[in-house]
C-alpha cells in the first residue's frame, strides 16, 4: 500500500536508530534523503545498498508532483535528513501536507532530535516548552525576539557555530545578563558539551573558547 514513512536518523552517534526505521529503509520502495553523501555514511554504517534520490529545500517544490505521482501507484517512500527527524529545521512539511491533501497515508517513526536531549540535560523544567529552532537572521529576528522577552516556558533554539556568540550577545540584550542557559554541542558524538550557567558567562566561555560545531541553546523562562 502506498505510504510516505518519516524516518529520523542519528543526530551524530549512527547507533542512535531504531531497528524499524533500519527495516524500513531496506524495504521502501524509494529513499529520498536531504543530502546523499551525508546519508549514505549511515546506510553503509548499516550494510543497507539502495539508491538514494535528493530531497531538499533547493528542489522539494519542483519533486513534488512526481512523488506523489509515485505513490498514488502504491509505491512506499521513506523520507530521512541529514541528522534528525525531517520536518523539524529540515525538509518534510511540503511532502507531508501534499500527501494529507491527497489522502496517502504518512507515518513518522519515533527517533532522534536535538533538541529533547539538549531540554532535558539543561536541568530546566520541561512540562512546557516551545521550541523557536533557528531566528530570522536578519529581518524579523529583533521583533522574534521582543516577543519571546516575557515568555515563561522554556525556551529551545538551533544555532550554527558561525552565529552562536552574536545570538547570545542578543539574548543578554534581550533577557538579561542573569538569565540562566544551558548551551549543548555536538550532541551524542564524541566532543559533546553542555555548558550552563548566566548568559554573561555562557557568552563569557565562548568567547574564550572558539565555538564548534552544531550548537541548541535551551534558554529558562521568566
Amino acid at each position: 500500500m502506498s505510504k510516505l514513512f518519516i524516518i529520523p536518523t542519528p543526530i551524530g552517534n549512527l547507533e542512535d536508530i531504531t531497528f524499524r526505521a533500519i527495516r524500513i529503509l531496506q524495504e521502501a520502495d524509494v529513499l529520498l534523503a536531504e543530502d546523499t553523501r551525508t546519508s549514505s555514511i549511515l546506510l553503509r554504517h548499516h550494510g543497507i545498498e539502495k539508491k538514494m534520490f535528493s530531497h531538499h529545500a533547493f528542489n522539494e517544490h519542483h519533486t513534488l508532483p512526481r512523488l506523489i505521482e509515485i505513490l498514488e501507484k502504491g509505491q512506499t517512500i521513506a523520507l530521512i535528513s541529514d541528522a534528525g527527524t525531517p520536518g523539524i529545521s529540515d525538509p518534510g512539511f511540503l511532502i507531508v501536507r501534499e500527501c494529507i491533501k491527497n489522502k496517502i497515508e504518512v507515518e513518522c517513526l519515533p527517533g532522534a532530535t536535538a533538541l529533547i536531549p539538549a531540554l532535558i540535560q539543561s536541568g530546566f523544567p520541561g512540562e512546557k516548552f516551545c521550541f523557536e529552532g533557528f531566528l530570522p537572521v536578519k529581518k524579523g529576528r529583533q521583533t522574534a525576539l521582543k516577543k519571546l522577552a516575557k515568555e515563561e516556558r522554556t525556551m529551545i533554539f538551533y544555532e550554527s557555530p558561525h552565529r552562536i556568540l552574536k545570538t547570545l550577545n542578543d539574548f543578554v540584550l534581550t533577557f538579561g545578563e542573569e538569565r540562566q542557559i544551558s548551551v549543548s554541542r555536538e550532541l551524542s558524538k564524541k566532543f559533546e558539551e553542555t555548558i550552563r550557567g548566566s548568559l554573561a558567562e555562557v557568552a563569557a566561555h565562548f568567547k574564550n573558547h572558539p565555538p564548534k560545531g552544531e550548537f541548541v541553546i535551551v534558554v529558562k523562562g521568566v
